[in-house]
């Protein structure tokens, strides 16, 4: 889903009258019933793909009315990220909620996304992001990642406003917000309006303008195959080939390539800027409303007969890989640029366990900034490599719950030769979490609060990150295993 879109931006909502909402209430209730009655039903596992490796996959299943895995997704709420643009950046009306009546699995391996509207006519739906963060080509190697879905079955002027998408962002905008669209966007599929086609976009570069001519970004887009888009579940996928020169992006609907972009057509920088950060996150939601469905439908949108409740359905997503070496430069043993995960029991390394969580007590009201209190600590030793001349990242799950000023902050120290002395020391500014229930990114981005020594090249040598509430009145949670990451700049 563009974080713009291909068309002019938005104009404003027509105000609705008292007979328009109350029909909305009723419709509501019809839709939800009628919703109960056609059900699809899903086609079951993760289809096998020959000559693919399968990286990563959910397919849905579970209980009824149940929320997505909290292990792969994380859940989006409100109007838009904390500091970030407001209605998400694209003039979206909707607001996101964690209710299963917007998000829940429906018990038959499906993932339903409803939005729907308030007597008042105000619009609720859902979004979904993966915790994962690190989805990349392989060097010399090609990246797949696909879903089989049904867009929400509404045509007409019943569906003016519906804005379902599957789509995926650089990494580099969790915790920032404000580098879009240089670190770049894929949408995988795109409707609005219930049209009978499917959109791919590429977004890039700088906004307006640029390599993307964005806002419109670099798209394409066609007839579903067979049954409408909206009437039957498709499979959209996306391909990222490291495997030939130049490198190649492609877009595909029910195996049916219709959009593809070459290396050559970009300059140097802005390739870079989009291929060589850690990797790429996906999300799922429907928006309702924003500068996409205004451009197509030509007036404000949703409008009075926009009717509510009718659900894109999923029926899996997965990510495989074909070919190449590693994502990244081994890191295990470590001493290479390539991420160290922090894993329960107070290790870095690679690969990553499972997805955890580790507790940082609460700072006690005290004021912590800068030094560690009652830190938890996750060290790796034996680091070779040559110091590269870079800088530090990291990628921290964190969650203060409800708890209002809970800042956590972190600290990443290095012993060069194992003698007992941090030849470098890193203390970043604490980052302030939200007092909504959710897992939010903390970066590098926030900047270095101060730093002793200096680096140079580690022989034999130690890392060790130290996350610890800085501020604030209660414990926060950090996710360790597969959802934190440092990269270190040797190699």
């Amino acid at each position: 889903m563009s974080t713009s879109s291909i068309a002019p931006p938005p104009t404003r909502r027509r105000p609705r009258t008292a007979p328009a909402a109350a029909l909305a209430a009723v419709a509501v209730v019809l839709a939800l019933v009628a919703a109960a009655f056609t059900a699809p039903s899903a086609q079951g596992a993760v289809p096998p793909a020959p000559g693919w490796t399968l990286q990563w996959s959910d397919d849905f299943d579970g209980p009824a009315r149940s929320l997505p895995s909290s292990d792969r997704w994380q859940i989006d709420t409100g109007f838009g990220y904390p500091g970030g643009p407001a209605n998400w950046g694209t003039g979206e009306i909707q607001r996101y909620t964690d209710s299963p009546d917007n998000i829940s699995l429906d018990g038959s391996g499906n993932l339903r996304i409803t939005p729907l509207r308030d007597g008042a006519g105000n619009w609720t739906s859902g979004r979904i992001e993966t915790r994962r963060a690190d989805f990349k080509a392989p060097a010399g190697g090609v990246l797949r990642i696909e879903s089989r879905l049904q867009m929400p079955n509404v045509t007409g002027e019943a569906a003016v406003g519906y804005w379902p998408a599957f789509w995926a962002l650089g990494s580099p905008y969790r915790g920032n917000y404000w580098n879009w669209p240089a670190i770049g966007e894929f949408d995988i599929m795109e409707n609005v309006n219930g049209l009978n086609s499917v959109w791919a976009v590429l977004h890039c570069g700088v906004n307006p303008g640029g390599p993307c001519n964005e806002t419109q970004g670099l798209g394409a887009s066609r007839p579903c195959p067979g049954a409408t888009c909206q009437s039957a579940f498709h499979t959209y996928r996306f391909e990222w080939d490291r495997s030939v020169s130049p490198n190649e992006l492609r877009w595909y609907v029910d195996d049916q390539l219709y959009h593809s972009l070459s290396q050559n057509r970009f300059d140097a920088t802005t390739w870079s800027n989009m291929t060589d950060h850690a990797g790429y996150f996906l999300l799922l939601n429907v928006a309702m409303g924003g500068a996409f469905p205004d451009g197509v439908a030509g007036r404000a949108t949703p409008v009075a007969a926009t009717v509510p409740g009718r659900p894109m359905v999923v029926d899996y997503v997965a990510v495989w890989t074909r070919g190449g070496g590693p994502t990244d430069p081994p890191t295990d043993p470590p001493g290479n640029t390539g991420p160290l995960h922090l894993r329960s029991g107070g290790t870095l390394g690679t690969p990553a366990s499972s997805a955890g969580t580790a507790t940082l007590p609460s700072a006690g009201g005290a004021n912590h900034d800068g030094s560690p209190h009652q830190p938890q600590t996750f060290t790796v030793s034996g680091v070779n490599g040559r110091y590269n001349g870079g800088a530090t990242t990291f990628d921290l799950f964190v969650d203060a719950g409800t708890r209002v000023g809970n800042g956590q902050q972190v600290r990443i120290s290095y012993d060069r030769t194992s003698n007992g002395t941090w030849d470098r020391t890193e203390t970043y500014h604490y980052f302030a979490t939200d007092p909504v229930p959710g897992y939010e990114r903390y970066t590098h981005s926030r900047g270095l609060k101060s730093s002793t020594g200096s680096h140079g090249d580690m022989n034999g040598g130690r890392v060790r990150v130290e996350v610890w509430n800085a501020i604030g009145n209660g414990p926060s949670t950090l996710g360790v295993g597969n959802q934190s990451v440092v990269r270190i700049p040797f190699g």
